[in-house]
């Protein structure tokens, strides 16, 4: 039985998908690059973001630090609010938090806008420990974030936690620090994506993942 239940936030929580996209759309600008289909920037939705600038962009390392400086310039004056909850987890929230769930948040997405966004939804009441990267991007890999989490909120039994999350690095994570971890797919990543990554379960639907983790 999970006692503890950690989740990503965007493609999970939220769908935050539009805030993001705008933000890399509004730093490709500044570099002349030119996105005909923003589809092809859902890749930037869960990974951090100096590793998606070098990877999907070919930016070096320096490039991708004034890359990020960019992004936040236009996130966290309009983007952060562009998103919204999926539907049903308000409920899900609730429903796991009567049952005595502990509820963390472990994003990649820096704590100060994790934390910011779960209050413009007024969800934060339902979260135990907020945990999220540093600014400076010392933390910012998922199984780091996860490993803070955990520490944080004193949980020590592995095997009564479980990580929800849609991208291969929330599963790659999990595995990382030896905990579950549960694949959704109403978010960005795909089945595939979520199988090759190893999750312990995958599931389609908010309310399957009650289903997973109430009793």
């Amino acid at each position: 039985m999970y006692t503890t239940v950690l989740f990503d936030l965007d493609g999970t929580i939220t769908d935050s998908g539009a805030g993001i996209l705008n933000s890399v759309t509004y730093v490709l600008k500044k570099y002349n690059i030119n996105i005909e289909d923003k589809a092809e920037l859902n890749k930037f939705v869960g990974p951090p973001l100096h590793d998606s600038f070098i990877n999907f962009c070919g930016f070096s390392p320096e490039e991708s630090v004034k890359a990020v400086e960019y992004y936040r310039e236009y996130y966290r004056e309009k983007g952060i609010y562009e998103n919204e909850l999926y539907d049903g987890v308000v409920a899900m929230l609730q429903e796991l938090s009567d049952a005595g769930k502990k509820i963390i948040l472990a994003t990649s997405k820096p704590e100060v806008f994790a934390t910011e966004i779960l209050r413009y939804f007024s969800i934060d009441k339902y979260f135990d420990f907020i945990g999220g990267a540093t600014m400076d991007g010392v933390r910012s890999k998922k199984a780091d974030v996860i490993s803070y989490a955990l520490e944080k909120s004193n949980v020590t039994d592995l095997s009564s936690a479980v990580m929800v999350g849609d991208r291969e690095q929330d599963i790659f994570g999990a595995k990382e620090i030896g905990i579950d971890s549960i694949g959704i797919l109403y978010g960005y990543g795909d089945r595939a994506e979520l199988q090759n990554a190893g999750a312990t379960y995958i599931v389609e639907t908010v309310k399957d993942i009650i289903g997973l983790v109430r009793n």
